[in-house]
């Protein structure tokens, strides 16, 4: 088999640094008050760092997976749990299509840049169009991470590079609580992508790439591309174990079949290749683009003042009808798939490089 290498991680940290870090969360002098009692659950923490609690309440996994007497993490199978029921009740014929609006851009009201961002209005125009067409729609704000006390997507750690079969769906790297990486959004994110029937994304430019949150979601979403369901078979995170499956994995699409729109805006440049990724991303995860219309780049205001950015937005109506046809066409996609008229060509064929 092949080695597990080993070497780069730091040594966990002493008392003392853990004493500095973990007070960091109290700076405001008001937590004075209650110094005694901090300091207690300080104790309690460093506890549950040095022993490594990361799951510390736990069930028997249970009749369906490779080991039925593994103690699961609660959060995680009740996170399973919730995705297996959101995967019933989209293939149920009888359901109301349903489309995920995401507004990609770190931009709101709530916070320091003191105004909405110009993706919430365009993801609005989709949500009036889906609307007006009968579809059931779920507006995702992802800059609710920078303006919701203790919201996270917590960064990927890269499970799948060790062996695909380490990286579970949906991720049971968080949270992790001897490391305090809790309150993390993606359990919540993935039922909401399995709910759906169609996918519409839209994001600015952020530096020629796509803005920290919405990578932040993307990468998060590795394991709904070849993601293992069954921990057991892993045994949680047993790098050894996951190598030896990889060998014959077969690379479940969990989130195959979704119908995708894209709409990317920039004022100065980078709005092609962000576009191009984010579709080569969904094509790659098996979703199917809702045609030419529903894969959208547009400049706003281009070269122009951001302080008139919005301003520049009311003037450019046909961007606005733009964005609403990418809505249409997701919604005429999602409407053909379901009633069979629409069926990827692709589908039956073996992929002689799966990865």
């Amino acid at each position: 088999m092949t080695t597990v290498r080993k070497g780069q991680a730091p040594a966990k940290l002493n008392r003392d640094e853990f004493h500095l870090v973990f007070t960091r969360d109290f700076y405001d002098p008001a937590y004075q008050a209650v110094a005694r009692e901090l300091a207690a659950v300080e104790e309690v923490a460093w506890q549950a760092y040095v022993d490594s609690h990361k799951a510390p309440v736990t069930v028997k996994a249970g009749p369906g997976f490779a080991d039925p007497d593994y103690d699961l993490s609660v959060e995680w199978k009740e996170a399973h749990d919730r995705l297996l029921a959101a995967e019933a009740h989209q293939k149920d014929p009888a359901t109301r299509s349903r489309v995920l609006v995401i507004n990609g851009a770190a931009r709101n009201d709530g916070s320091c840049p003191g105004e909405i961002s110009k993706t919430w209005r365009l993801a609005r125009l989709c949500e009036d169009v889906l609307a007006a067409e009968g579809i059931e729609t779920d507006l995702l704000d992802l800059s609710r991470i920078i303006s919701d006390y203790d919201r996270h997507i917590h960064p990927c750690k890269a499970c799948v590079s060790t062996a695909m079969p380490l990286c579970h769906w949906p991720c049971s790297c968080y949270p992790n609580h001897s490391l305090n990486q809790e309150n993390d959004w993606m359990n919540e994110i993935y039922e909401r992508w399995v709910a759906a029937h169609g996918i519409i994304i839209l994001t600015p430019v952020y530096w020629y790439q796509s803005p920290a949150i919405l990578k932040l979601m993307i990468d998060r979403l590795v394991c709904a591309d070849g993601g293992n369901p069954d921990p057991t078979s892993t045994h949680g995170k047993k790098a050894e174990e996951a190598k030896a499956l990889e060998e014959h994995w077969h690379y479940p699409k969990h989130l195959a079949g979704r119908i995708y729109g894209v709409v990317v805006h920039g004022d100065v440049a980078g709005i092609e290749s962000t576009r191009r990724s984010l579709c080569d991303w969904l094509d790659w995860m098996g979703l199917v683009d809702a045609g030419p219309a529903a894969q959208l780049d547009r400049y706003v205001g281009y070269y122009e003042s951001y302080a008139d950015s919005h301003d520049a937005l009311d003037k450019d109506t046909a961007f606005q009808d733009e964005v609403r046809n990418v809505a249409r066409a997701v919604s005429g996609a999602v409407a053909a798939v379901r009633a069979g008229k629409l069926v990827q060509p692709d589908r039956k064929l073996v992929n002689p490089r799966p990865k």
